[in-house]
């Protein structure tokens, strides 16, 4: 008999693949509140490793006189490897929750694992934290080794800070279209004036989402922005790359100790004791960035 989410408990399923329906929407959740997964262009992956051709620089043309011959010249096309890596998450769940079909659980706790899952990617892509990919390729890594940073108020107005960043990019010959940063600094942006004493920001509605200088700004989670090392960040976004291979799979023990999650005392977190069950679920997820010289932050305000 074919296994039917819809009817089959829980605690009858305790291992397998998150139903179609349900995985689908994760993933949707997951692309939807992902800062890197907004901005960043999508890779579709069939295998834990895909090699894919991009454009680095075009080819060239050439002024010609009458019955000249053309030169010939060659657009660079470089080749990149991504590689999908394993996010798992794990969360204490109370034991009630066995007594629900799986297709019934998935819908009521996929929230908690999209948001636990967007959480720990964009760390890793932004930053670098806990990262599973190649040192120096996170957003922020890249932007130490090419020096493109201002410090948020080295001018006297924001709009001529930001505008300072954005040259950054343009110098390397990259167009920004999108800027990273934390709800917290919407009001900065909100707030500020370009030189015709226009707002540079507008927030977002039915059409769009909120804008700065015309392009999308995403806010990523208070637990995945640094802030301590940025207070945006913006970037050729193109130069970013992300793919999500196969389905997401669970497994659930009720006999666990949970080493990452402690008690109200520091003690690790005993299953059976408190009579919970832990659902472990896991995905595979490739990240890469193409340039260094794509990405430029705005630094906090040194305080004298």
């Amino acid at each position: 008999m074919a296994f039917n989410p819809t009817n089959v408990l829980l605690q009858d399923a305790k291992t397998g693949s998150i139903p179609e329906e349900q995985g689908t929407l994760v993933l949707k959740e997951f692309m939807a509140n992902s800062s890197v997964a907004q901005l960043a262009k999508y890779e579709e992956m069939n295998k834990p490793k895909k090699t894919f051709t991009y454009l680095a620089e075009g080819p060239g043309a050439y002024w010609l006189s009458e019955t000249e011959r053309i030169q010939t010249s060659k657009a660079t096309w470089l080749q990149a490897e991504m590689e999908a890596k394993k996010l798992g998450v794990i969360l204490p769940v109370s034991k009630e929750f066995l007594r629900y079909t799986v297709s019934d659980f998935f819908n009521q706790i996929r929230p908690a694992i999209a948001e636990a899952f967007y959480k720990k990617f964009d760390q890793a892509a932004l930053f670098g934290v806990e990262s599973p990919y190649a040192s120096g390729i996170s957003v922020f890594e890249r932007i130490t080794t090419s020096g493109n940073s201002v410090a948020h108020g080295s001018t006297t107005n924001l709009y001529t800070d930001l505008n300072g960043l954005l040259a950054l990019l343009e110098d390397g010959d990259h167009d920004f279209n999108g800027l990273v940063t934390t709800k917290s600094f919407r009001k900065d942006l909100r707030g500020t004036l370009d030189n015709n004493n226009l707002p540079i920001f507008n927030d977002a509605n039915s059409n769009s989402p909120s804008q700065v200088l015309g392009q999308p700004v995403s806010y990523a989670a208070k637990a995945s922005f640094d802030t301590t090392k940025a207070v945006a960040l913006a970037g050729d976004w193109d130069m970013a790359r992300y793919g999500i291979l196969q389905n997401i799979e669970y497994a659930i023990s009720e006999d666990a100790t949970l080493t990452t999650i402690q008690d109200s005392e520091g003690n690790p977190v005993n299953l059976f004791e408190r009579d919970m069950f832990a659902l472990r679920a896991t995905m595979y997820i490739g990240f890469l960035t193409l340039k260094e010289d794509a990405f430029a932050a705005l630094t906090p305000k040194v305080t004298p």
